[in-house]
């Protein structure tokens, strides 16, 4: 039986997946501004609060920890209690994070709101779309799970100049409150039309697959979490620290076609970090996850160097952070794909849970670690050159290590 022989199963509209795709890619783009605007806000944050920057990065680091350290009991709840209600309730705790982080008049209130709830709210929506899109398109994974991804990608393009203004005309405490109960309420509204992947031919081709306890006494499930660790402290120190490199690179307050650099490249950022993972997802449908992974890796350790090198130039700052993220934001379609493909369906929501823990890891790596590691040596070369030679790493991993170990794997499980 062929993979497309298959999509009559997956539900009684042709329509209806697709239906399911789109609201699940709004859901996603309701809770991306938390992660991908929060450059923005670190300056205001940090001299109304009066507290140093490592500091101030751990409620970063909280929010990409909680979102993933709880994602596989989150996947397990979203499989028992159904997509609806918990990626509803998810959105609604992610809105509420920046409303209760407006009133944050201390840093433990704002790890509380802004790093606690908002953790646990992305995440809940996060790992639960993703691990439905891997139902609803057994042919076609590496593409769906990219665009759902993409939402999560570039869903702040729409929020970060306006974002930027509101920070501007009524400050942060305004912009948070009134953000925060938009980004809610869309989130809520989405997720009611979300329904259950069915379980279709495909489906019961990969069953019963493999549970969680088996998959993680596989090596093949703990290279890949080396391999995403790597990547998700490459991206998310880029991510988390924008604002503050584009200060030392001099880059702050320089325009680029009549556009406050930093901004603009914010936006072209999320622009690129959406459109690379449908589009790398779509390719590893072709090509193959591993060979996708090493050119993808591969490009943004090239890019990262480049951008390095011409971190002077306004332009190029804000050309080449494109082409970074770019090379980044795919490992949300690649990694998701290649686990299921691996170990089978079933289990789908819960295993990529387990997962995405590897990006709570990247967060602290990425976040309050860098910024200690920028304040030791005292430029932000070395925490580049750290980022440079992890992403290069992991290309040659994805072709020399993961590549013969998964086929090793899937000839014996076969």
């Amino acid at each position: 039986m062929t993979e497309t022989a298959t999509l009559p199963a997956i539900s009684t509209a042709a329509y209806t997946r697709w239906v399911q795709l789109g609201l699940g890619l709004i859901c996603m783009m309701a809770i991306s501004s938390p992660q991908y605007v929060w450059t923005l806000f670190t300056k205001p944050l940090g001299t109304a609060l009066g507290v140093a920057p490592a500091s101030l990065q751990v409620t970063f680091s909280l929010l990409i920890v909680l979102q993933t350290f709880f994602s596989p009991f989150q996947g397990w709840l979203v499989d028992k209690f159904g997509p609806k209600l918990l990626i509803g309730v998810g959105g609604l705790l992610s809105g509420l994070s920046w409303v209760l982080a407006s009133y944050a008049s201390s840093l433990t209130m704002l790890y509380l709101t802004y790093g606690l709830i908002g953790g646990l709210g992305t995440g809940i929506v996060y790992v639960g779309v993703v691990g439905q899109m891997v139902g609803w398109f057994p042919d076609r994974r590496g593409f769906a799970a990219g665009v759902v991804a993409a939402g999560y990608g570039m869903g702040a393009i729409v929020t970060t100049f306006p974002i930027t203004n509101s920070l501007a005309a009524v400050g942060y405490q305004m912009t948070l409150l009134q953000y925060g109960a938009i980004f809610g309420l869309v989130g809520l509204l989405a997720a009611l039309g979300l329904k259950p992947a069915p379980v279709s031919a495909m489906v019961m081709r990969d069953a019963p697959g493999r549970s969680t306890g088996e998959m993680l006494r596989s090596p093949v499930f703990w290279l890949m979490f080396v391999m995403m660790t790597l990547m998700s402290t490459s991206g998310l120190m880029v991510t988390s620290q924008m604002a503050a490199f584009a200060g030392e690179f001099g880059v702050t307050k320089a325009l680029v076609w009549g556009l406050a650099a930093l901004p603009l490249a914010l936006t072209i950022d999320r622009f690129t970090n959406g459109l690379t993972r449908p589009f790398f997802g779509w390719v590893s449908d072709r090509i193959g996850r591993e060979n996708t992974m090493c050119l993808a890796f591969g490009l943004e350790g090239v890019a990262m160097a480049l951008w390095l090198a011409c971190r002077g130039d306004p332009l190029l700052f804000v050309l080449l952070s494109g082409v970074v993220f770019f090379g980044w934001g795919e490992i949300f379609s690649l990694f998701p794909s290649t686990l299921t493909d691996t170990f089978g369906t079933r289990n789908a929501t819960r295993n990529y849970g387990c997962l995405y823990m590897a990006q709570g890891i990247g967060a602290i790596f990425g976040g309050p670690m860098a910024s200690l590691l920028h304040e030791a040596t005292g430029t932000w070369t070395t925490v580049f050159g750290v980022a440079i030679v992890a992403d290069l790493v992991t290309a040659v991993l994805a072709i020399a290590a993961l590549k013969p170990l998964r086929a090793r794997y899937l000839r014996a499980a076969g």
